[in-house]
């Protein structure tokens, strides 16, 4: 979610008005219709991916990992409770989610996931999510 949050504050950043001004630099003053503009604007709109697809391609990637039995993988099962993989298997995961999505998660992040559901969670609310 904080991903979610930090990328679209960045997007509709504004710079803060100028008291009076310049010649070359006349006060800014934005206006409601910018804002809605930069909310609904074309760059985050379908950005995200749908929930269903993202946990379609989490389990198959799961499913395929050489250290899982494949029929304990569930849109609910645990790394290591359910699936009984250690911290560098789980790591592991991350990894192939990471080349399956096309992104970087940060070590802090990746950190936290340690479920199938915290993986779609993260990757479903994250902007660079292929």
């Amino acid at each position: 979610m904080a991903a979610v949050r930090s990328a679209l504050l960045k997007h509709l950043r504004l710079t803060p008005p100028s008291i009076g001004g310049s010649p070359h630099h006349p006060p800014i003053t934005p206006s409601l219709s910018l804002v809605i503009r930069r909310w609904f604007s074309e760059d985050l709109k379908g950005s995200f991916l749908d929930k269903s697809e993202v946990t379609d391609r989490i389990i198959t990637v799961v499913k395929n990992f050489e250290k899982v039995d494949p029929s304990k993988v569930t849109p609910n099962a645990h790394f290591h409770n359910n699936l009984g993989l250690d911290s560098l298997d789980t790591v592991e995961v991350v990894m192939a989610l990471e080349e399956e999505f096309g992104f970087e998660i940060p070590d802090n992040e990746a950190d936290k996931i340690n479920s199938i559901s915290l993986a779609v969670e993260f990757i479903a609310s994250h902007p660079q999510a292929k």
